[in-house]
């Protein structure tokens, strides 16, 4: 087992710094000459680096996107709210396209929060009473939870549509409200 078997695929039977299998091969004595990574012969004038192989023209740079709020040259800028999309002049439904121009967007808060005290403050307060009354401070924990929907409607060209984004937080609503907005800025 600690005898090492020549390599039977080489020229040279895999003779140590031979270019055998598994051996590198040396490094162009001279930056530029042929070996890898380098042409063997320089490219023609006029060469034109291809993707993908022959007959493939080189790609244009790409441009980075613009920023998330740019308008675009179709008129919308892709605005998406549950739904409900603008993609160029036109709001895409469910329910089928409508136009973008003269459209009425409405939104109805149907979420609520509610604040109360954990349990485990409780706990804690009831504990630590018996303690010092240190304790009572416990009970100034409050907790928020969000619950509900934002209703967005858009009505145009003679189309109806509504759908219901679910509430997160107490923020939310204003976020929704900031895009309706920005849809109604785009339906004038």
């Amino acid at each position: 087992m600690s005898e090492q078997q020549p390599n039977p695929y080489s020229g040279d039977n895999g003779a140590p710094g031979g270019p055998g299998y598994g051996y590198p091969q040396g490094y162009p004595a001279t930056p530029g000459a042929p070996g890898y990574g380098y042409p063997a012969t320089p490219p023609a004038p006029g060469y034109q680096p291809t993707v993908g192989g022959a007959g493939f023209p080189a790609q244009p740079p790409m441009t980075p996107p613009p920023y998330p709020g740019a308008p675009q040259a179709g008129g919308g800028s892709g605005l998406a709210l549950g739904d409900i999309t603008i993609a160029g002049d036109q709001i895409i439904t469910p329910s089928g396209p409508m136009p973008l121009k003269g459209a009425m967007w409405n939104a109805t808060d149907f979420s609520r929060t509610e604040t109360k005290i954990p349990t485990h403050a409780v706990v804690l307060a009831i504990v630590f009473f018996l303690f010092c009354l240190l304790g009572l401070l416990f009970l100034l924990m409050k907790e928020k939870t969000t619950t509900g929907y934002i209703q967005v409607t858009v009505t145009s060209g003679g189309r109806h549509h509504s759908t219901m984004i679910p509430a997160v937080d107490a923020s939310t609503f204003p976020w929704v409200m900031n895009q309706v907005n920005y849809a109604r800025s785009l339906s004038i």
